[in-house]
């Protein structure tokens, strides 16, 4: 696709935001019905999510022909997982601990109803780190992929990826095969793509109506307190890791800014994982490492959503005028440290988080305070979901520069417009990429 094509795109993007945003406040009730619209967009993406990650990772360990390269970027990846949510949690706790937005609400425990929010607390009750972790197996190799779950894909792939290696020169005849189901995928990735606009139109309308604007102003405070400290987080913290892979963050951001407006439109990360891969790849990342992080990330790197928690906790233990002492914060943070990384991309599964997360740590805060943030977790989602964004693009960029698998100077060629290859995958031609990616 032309560099002008990709420009309208991402101002269709754009305009679809805004006019989603316009319509659904001026007639809500309009706004609402068009949720179907937004629906059909995500679940179309995802019906080719699960098949592209397998086919990427599969690829992408096969051409390692090492298996204990992958155990390698996996355990990096990880490693940069695991320091970074909890960074992101404890930078949320002390912001809702010294800056204090619940202060002053003074709502009674007694009158808050547990009705309202019963759904997610019946779904927190399942949630658990063993049945998360026993999960991620399925029952077939078919079933990986009907339930479209991506860590139980991405065993299968990494699985399958291995056994090729092992075939040696046998593999070959698959190899072809897997590059070209590959650019067939893609093919049809673009042509969903082409619907993003009014997807996104959708998904924007409906949250202005159902929700409405003025939600906001109810707890305003806790919602400009997260998005400014999610802000800080992806400039002071994100930021020079970035710079320490040569790269520049401001020059990332605009790289994928489609996908980030696609993340605002639809409050998750879901639909534009594909689109990443691509672009990552076509970054400088090699593709085995791109395929490995990112899609681990998905599950184990969710830095906005990590930030959210102990900022939605501290915010209602103040509501509720519950002081939480060093030790409480503790505590919660060993759990969320489990319990969040069974927290999916999909919208509504960070609040069943959360609720786990207070159902687990008993006696403290009632489970029903989770009520006083009902009304605005949707614009809160869309926050989590370009921390999340961020936050795994920034990982899988900087795990291979660790690995060194960056080509850091194609990266800056491509970031300063030299490189003038398609910033999107809507018309990626199957030849050119597979003799691309087989050079």
């Amino acid at each position: 696709m032309a560099t002008g094509s990709a420009k309208s795109f991402y101002l269709q993007i754009i305009a679809a935001v805004v006019a989603g945003a316009a319509l659904g406040h001026v007639y809500p009730e309009f706004g609402t019905a068009l949720q179907p619209l937004g629906d059909a967009f995500v679940r179309a993406i995802r019906m080719v999510v699960a098949p592209i990650i397998f086919v990427t990772v599969v690829l992408g360990i096969a051409k390692l022909r090492d298996s204990a390269e992958v155990g390698r970027i996996s355990l990096k990846a990880i490693v940069y997982f695991e320091v970074l949510t909890t960074l992101a949690m404890v930078i949320g706790f002390a912001v809702g601990h010294f800056v204090a937005p619940g202060e002053g609400m003074n709502i009674d425990p007694a009158t808050l109803s547990r009705a309202s929010v019963g759904n997610y607390v019946a779904k927190a009750a399942t949630q658990d780190m063993v049945g998360f972790f026993v999960n991620i197996i399925p029952n077939t190799i078919v079933g990986a992929f009907a339930s479209g779950d991506t860590l139980s894909v991405l065993l299968v792939a990494v699985l399958c990826g291995l056994a090729l290696v092992q075939l040696g020169p046998r593999s070959s005849g698959l190899l072809v095969l897997f590059e070209d189901l590959g650019a067939m995928l893609f093919r049809v990735l673009g042509l969903i793509m082409r619907l993003a606009p009014i997807g996104v139109f959708g998904a924007v309308a409906f949250a202005i109506g159902r929700y409405g604007i003025g939600s906001l102003a109810q707890l305003g405070k806790l919602v400009l307190c997260f998005y400014l400290t999610l802000l800080a987080f992806i400039g002071l913290v994100l930021g020079p890791i970035v710079r320490l892979t040569g790269l520049r963050l401001w020059a990332l951001a605009r790289y994928i800014r489609e996908e980030i407006f696609i993340a605002l439109g639809t409050s998750t990360t879901e639909p534009v994982l594909p689109l990443l891969l691509v672009k990552l790849e076509r970054l400088g990342c090699r593709r085995s490492v791109v395929g490995l992080t990112l899609p681990l990330g998905y599950a184990f790197n969710l830095d906005g959503t990590s930030m959210y928690f102990t900022l939605a906790i501290a915010f209602i233990a103040q509501a509720l005028n519950i002081p939480l002492s060093f030790g409480d914060y503790v505590q919660m943070l060993a759990v969320l440290l489990l319990v969040s990384k069974g927290a999916a991309t999909a919208p509504g599964a960070g609040f069943i988080t959360l609720a786990a997360t207070l159902s687990t740590v008993s006696g403290k805060i009632p489970v029903e305070g989770i009520v006083i943030i009902l009304g605005v977790d949707r614009f809160m989602s869309e926050a989590r979901a370009i921390g999340n964004l961020f936050g795994n693009t920034v990982a899988t960029v900087f795990v291979a520069w660790w690995e060194k698998a960056l080509d850091v100077e194609q990266a800056r060629r491509v970031l300063a417009r030299e490189d003038r290859a398609p910033a999107t995958p809507l018309a990626l031609d199957p030849a050119q990429d597979a003799l691309r990616r087989s050079a």
